[in-house]
């Protein structure tokens, strides 16, 4: 979908901008939100399953979807933010997975 790689890039441009360290230390700090936001979705999960007896049902499945989806974006701004061709590079790892995964087939 060629609009979340436009929202991508230009998330990670603003990051930039914003943060005008060198490239090896921008690439640290945005795998650290990375980690930062798996861990709110472990926290999610914990909520939505009440295994918390201090704070009960504090979440629910839709809070740990909402997470996820944070993590997934997180990702995608760090490989935007490490330069090249992000969607490219995204696309052949893909590819790749699906076809070890599946065998050697590759979808089309």
């Amino acid at each position: 979908m060629e609009q979340t790689w436009e929202i991508v890039n230009s998330l990670a441009d603003r990051l930039d901008a914003h943060f005008d360290r060198g490239d090896e230390l921008r690439w640290t700090v945005q795998a650290l939100k990375l980690q930062e936001e798996a861990g709110e979705v472990a926290e999610a999960v914990i909520g939505a399953l009440g295994a918390n007896p201090r704070k009960g049902f504090s979440h629910d499945w839709d809070d740990v979807r909402k997470e996820t989806c944070d993590v997934a974006l997180s990702a995608l701004v760090m490989l935007a933010r490490m330069g090249g061709d992000p969607r490219r590079f995204f696309d052949e790892h893909l590819r790749s997975v699906a076809a070890r995964d599946t065998n050697g087939i590759t979808p089309a």
